[in-house]
């Protein structure tokens, strides 16, 4: 028997995956992280990622802390990419995993059973493998070329993201180059929530961005 996933009901955990922000320290054109997550938490983010490859632990740690405490009055939660210690100190209520981190079913092992997790995918063969992992959604990355994420695999596209659609139940979260201009046409694909990185981090008016996605969530 698979490790219990997580006490998210499947309904719950997709009305907080609906907008999912991904942080980037570099796209947020000078100004403070903590000011961008509150507008786009304003604008309707429903969840938060920190993704901090670069830091080192204890600055990694007093970030997802001082976010904790600002989305935490807010009902949002917050997901902390990779790092399975940092998660366990600040009380995240999710993690997100790559392919070369570490192993789902190991992150399953060491996190308390209300810590969702979610599992990126660049293969079919990895989206099929899922069906055996103890995971809550799968980030389908990167839908589209994208600037802040150079790492990845070639891009799934409209047609890959509608074969990933038709070979799992998990909620599917795309991430990579969405923004306002394709935002329908990669929920029409068959994404349940929409990940956003400089489309909020790097707008003008991350508030305004962040509503303008969410209409586009909203009227699907």
């Amino acid at each position: 028997m698979l490790p219990t996933a997580t006490p998210w009901s499947r309904t719950r955990l997709q009305q907080a995956l609906r907008l999912y922000l991904v942080t980037d320290q570099a796209s947020l054109l000078g100004r403070t992280l903590a000011d961008v997550v509150l507008a786009a938490v304003h604008g309707g983010v429903t969840c938060v990622q920190l993704r901090e490859k670069h830091l080192g632990s204890r600055d990694f740690h007093a970030q997802a802390m001082a976010l904790m405490d600002l989305l935490r009055p807010l009902n949002v939660p917050l997901i902390i990419n990779d790092r399975i210690d940092i998660a366990l100190a600040c009380g995240a209520q999710g993690v997100h995993l790559g392919q070369s981190d570490l192993p789902v079913q190991r992150a399953r092992a060491l996190l308390p059973p209300e810590v969702f997790i979610g599992w990126s995918v660049e293969t079919l063969e990895q989206v099929a493998h899922s069906v055996a992992l103890p995971l809550d959604y799968l980030g389908v990355s990167p839908v589209y070329a994208t600037p802040t994420k150079t790492d990845t695999a070639t891009p799934w596209g409209l047609d890959g993201l509608k074969e990933v659609r038709a070979a799992t139940a998990l909620p599917l979260v795309a991430i990579g180059g969405i923004h306002a201009g394709n935002a329908a046409e990669v929920l029409a694909a068959g994404a349940d929530s929409l990940a956003v990185v400089s489309a909020v981090c790097s707008a003008a008016d991350p508030r305004a961005s962040a509503q303008e996605l969410k209409r586009l969530i909203d009227a699907r």
